[in-house]
């Protein structure tokens, strides 16, 4: 078979998986766990274990698959795992055991998304194909992966129930057997000797002395908060308008999932601007247009609602894909940029750690402990106030940003950049 069709399979079959549980997560424990006390901060630190899985796993996986095991192999493994993680997910009884159920999840899968890459790269360099060129459009199958799996799950009604992590657990064993049929990658031989810091990408830490990437690290934490706030809340803000009786029978209630995965199509869609945006405006004008995105697309959410408002929440979709991409994908390639090309990938992995590691951790502990401040004794929870309080946290990060980041842009910079 052409090996960038089954390479597209597996970008396909990578992000389908999570996309079946990563949003429909928190409306499951609001549901199922809603009257245990502090749930909100309970499923803050739940998303939360992603970040923590996040600081150690993947760099030790690595690891593993340069000197150890098949990349193809320990791929599959990876996957076998979190299913089993997702097994014990459906049998946990109360908030704090799906915690600990989602670490378990979290520490398999969240290395199989370098994994994957590192996969594909090898496959594709081996076969003498132009890397760069080749990814991109394999990629994106990773992105229609997630939101057929959330449409799935809508459509068959299981964001609320038990089915979605058995049907999670029956696609990871099958991603399983797929990566175990990709062609073999083998281990590197290479004599050179290389300290335990440099394997664990800890090389990368230097760019913290220039104080221009100090300040881009430090504001890619914060805005990887921002991430993670609506991958937890979402889904249960959706199904709180399930309580008003005008909206009980609304689309933006029955079909959460679906309302929500505009945001993953916006997101496609907003990727094939980034080219223009940088070479237009650069990094720094990219970055806070992200970050006014993310202002608007809270503020968009405490001001809309499934009846009249519907439109609102539609455009809070769309805002989302400027606000993921003009971030997470003008950050990594200004990354490449910056860093020499001995420490480029740990770079991108020091990158990975501030956003979906530590910005994850932070963005839970933050974001759960609004939404408990915000519900009263009874379980009702204020959503304008949340959701507007997440906006002026996006708001000030966008101001202080635009205050202390001095960089000024040079159009060749964007010709340089490899892609």
């Amino acid at each position: 078979m052409n090996l960038k069709l089954r390479l597209t399979g597996l970008s396909f079959l990578q992000f389908f998986v999570w996309g079946i549980w990563l949003i429909s997560l928190g409306g499951y424990m609001f549901v199922n766990f809603g009257t245990e006390a502090n749930i909100g901060l309970k499923i803050g630190n739940t998303y939360g274990t992603m970040g923590w899985a996040s600081l150690f796993m993947p760099a030790l996986m690595g690891i593993l698959a340069d000197k150890y095991i098949r990349a193809e192999i320990l791929l599959g493994l990876c996957h076998l795992m979190a299913g089993l993680g997702l097994y014990y997910a459906s049998t946990v009884d109360s908030a704090s055991g799906m915690i600990w159920a989602i670490f378990l999840v979290s520490c398999f899968y969240m290395p199989t998304i370098s994994l994957s890459n590192s996969v594909s790269y090898s496959l594709l360099s081996k076969s003498g194909l132009d890397v760069q060129k080749a990814f991109a459009p394999i990629r994106v199958w990773g992105t229609v992966g997630f939101i057929v799996a959330e449409w799935a799950v809508d459509l068959l009604g299981w964001t609320q129930n038990r089915n979605q992590f058995y049907f999670a657990m029956a696609a990871e064993v099958c991603v399983a057997l797929y990566c175990f049929t990709l062609p073999r990658i083998e281990i590197s031989r290479s004599t050179e000797k290389k300290s335990f810091a440099t394997r664990l990408g800890l090389d990368a830490f230097q760019l913290f002395r220039k104080p221009i990437m100090a300040k881009f690290f430090l504001f890619a934490m914060l805005l990887g908060a921002a991430l993670q706030i609506t991958n937890m809340f979402g889904n249960p803000f959706l199904g709180d308008f399930g309580k008003i009786p005008e909206y009980a029978d609304s689309f933006a209630v029955k079909h959460s999932n679906i309302l929500i995965s505009l945001s993953q199509i916006s997101e496609t869609l907003f990727i094939l601007a980034i080219p223009f945006f940088l070479r237009r405006f650069g990094i720094k004008q990219v970055m806070l247009i992200s970050m006014f995105a993310w202002v608007l697309r809270f503020a968009l959410f405490g001001v809309g609602n499934p009846g009249s408002g519907l439109y609102l929440l539609v455009l809070s979709m769309i805002v989302y894909g400027m606000a993921f991409d003009f971030f997470n994908i003008s950050g990594s390639l200004f990354v490449d940029k910056e860093a020499k090309p001995t420490i480029r990938a740990s770079a991108q992995g020091l990158f990975m750690l501030m956003t979906n590691g530590l910005g994850a951790i932070l963005g839970g502990l933050f974001a759960g402990k609004i939404v408990d401040y915000f519900t009263d004794a009874a379980g009702n929870k204020n959503w304008q106030n949340i959701w507007f309080t997440f906006a002026v946290y996006a708001l000030v990060i966008a101001i202080t940003f635009l205050v202390v980041f001095k960089y000024k842009h040079n159009p060749k910079d964007v010709e340089n950049i490899r892609h």
